[in-house]
């Protein structure tokens, strides 16, 4: 066997479709927000450079797309039941919390630059709440 067959897929998934370590979740999730934050920077140089607006001022929350689809996807993943929709509930409010304060901190910055900084605290706060937060509820709850 080659060395690449060897190796688990990433991100490690159970049976059910359900990523199975927090440092895969985390590392999907800051992987999107980059990739959110590249696209970004390029629309708006090709934006600025056309003359349309100032390079910049686009919004730097567009970043959370990618990490939100892996979000859906795992939230379907898991069984339908109070552990899922909760988790989902109390991760969403932390981490629209912790993204709207580290924006907020940074919003001195062009919008790119405090969005894209909302968008990755977001993700990740979402990806620690949701990873322990459901594991634990559907443990208490079956």
């Amino acid at each position: 066997m080659s060395e690449r067959s060897e190796r688990a897929p990433f991100p490690r998934r159970d049976d059910d479709g359900r990523i199975v370590v927090l440092a895969d979740l985390l590392g999907v999730t800051l992987a999107g927000v980059v990739v959110g934050v590249l696209a970004l920077l390029v629309f708006d140089w090709i934006f600025a450079l056309l003359g349309i607006g100032e390079f910049g001022r686009a919004n730097g929350w567009l970043a959370v797309i990618l990490p939100a689809w892996v979000f859906v996807e795992e939230f379907r993943a898991w069984n339908f039941g109070p552990a899922r929709i909760a988790g989902a509930l109390v991760a969403a409010a932390v981490a629209v919390a912790a993204g709207l304060l580290a924006a907020g901190l940074a919003s001195e910055a062009p919008p790119l630059v405090s969005g894209g900084l909302g968008a990755a605290i977001f993700a990740v706060a979402y990806a620690l709440v949701w990873f322990v937060g459901v594991r634990w509820l559907a443990g208490r709850t079956s």
